[in-house]
């Protein structure tokens, strides 16, 4: 079988974790790398053995030639990369989340589907294996109508350190680092139903906790990990913790479903990572893994074991891989990612007006 040529842009924290699923494979080859930080693209090629190496996406698609680029820069640069792959002729995978706006959202789909080829988004979570037993049971109907899901990321104390809390790289906080996670898996769970407006809240009372001799180590380029959290990004020189603490709120949709979220980097309560799902026969909680199924006027409780995690970074590029090969779209497709930015800038829209908005895409 003849190999498929990947490359990547950006070598930070989540390409490492996505390199190791390229590397158990024997038909895939990474073929080159790129980031703005060339000495760190550098260090990156000689740990993995990628035969080159580039300072720009635009430099990379001129000195090499991959069927698929893998975006795993911050944010901001999603949309640039993954429109200039495209507009390259290469599939794309792209981590969360898609862009920082709507109208490079849109860009990026045009460029997508003028071009002809595949896009998935990078949403790890939908791809682990209890959450595909999960998604098995909507889609046979053990739910039965399914209207309501509920679902909650929320850390007491755990901001990231580096460019995750400046919303010139990273976009927003903890709704976009941790909270698509969530939401986009009870979405999945739910079938994708299409979002149509969304009520949300987010506060910006606590900021950053972190003790002074951090924050100064932060703002010249001392310290890069908060020391709660080893997900953290690279230094920035022009750094300024901007974005929210928290947020929650609930999301309507076209089928008369609704989904509840909540998610935190600060938060003066319990922590809760928790999905629940439920329809008019059955419902179910994905942490514990539970199914609620209805039995005249008693609910019978069973839970669901035996189902061994294989590697959710894993399953996301394998399906992505087999996507390419077989021609097929993706789970998370340009048309998903393009609805989950409805839906992430919504949050923002709704809690800066303080009122239900009806989502556009």
């Amino acid at each position: 079988m003849e190999k498929l040529k990947v490359a990547l842009v950006g070598t930070g924290n989540i390409c490492h974790a996505h390199v190791g699923a390229y590397l158990r494979r024997d038909d895939v080859e990474i073929i080159s790398c790129a980031d703005i930080n060339l000495d760190k693209a550098k260090a990156f090629a000689a740990k993995y053995n990628i035969p080159k190496v580039f300072n720009s996406v635009e430099e990379l698609l001129a000195g090499s030639d991959p069927d698929f680029v893998d975006v795993c820069t911050w944010p901001a640069a999603h949309a640039v990369v993954s429109i200039a792959a495209a507009n390259a002729g290469k599939h794309v995978l792209c981590e969360k989340p898609t862009c920082h706006n709507m109208e490079d959202a849109l860009k990026l789909r045009e460029a997508v589907k003028k071009n002809g080829v595949l896009f998935q988004l990078a949403v790890p979570l939908r791809y682990g294996n209890a959450a595909q037993h999960a998604r098995k049971l909507v889609d046979d109907g053990v739910l039965g109508d399914v209207f309501y899901g509920k679902t909650a990321y929320v850390r007491q104390r755990g901001i990231p350190g580096g460019w995750f809390s400046c919303t010139k790289y990273a976009g927003g906080g903890p709704i976009i680092d941790i909270g698509v996670h969530r939401i986009d898996l009870a979405w999945f769970l739910m079938g994708c139903p299409k979002p149509i407006s969304v009520s949300a809240t987010a506060s910006y009372r606590i900021g950053d906790y972190r003790d002074d001799e951090l924050k100064e180590q932060l703002a010249n380029g001392g310290a890069t990990v908060s020391a709660d959290n080893a997900w953290a990004g690279s230094f920035v020189p022009d750094y300024k913790f901007d974005v929210e603490d928290s947020a929650c709120g609930f999301f309507r949709f076209e089928n008369g479903a609704s989904l509840f979220f909540e998610t935190s980097w600060s938060f003066n309560g319990p922590e809760s990572f928790a999905t629940q799902i439920a329809g008019d026969k059955a419902g179910f909680t994905l942490e514990p893994f539970k199914l609620y199924t209805a039995d005249g006027a008693e609910l019978k409780e069973e839970e669901i074991t035996g189902i061994e995690e294989t590697g959710i970074f894993y399953n996301e590029i394998d399906h992505f891989i087999n996507c390419i090969r077989t021609g097929t779209t993706p789970s998370s497709d340009i048309e998903q990612a393009v609805q989950m930015e409805a839906m992430l800038c919504g949050i923002y829209e709704s809690a800066k007006l303080g009122k239900e908005i009806e989502l556009k895409y």
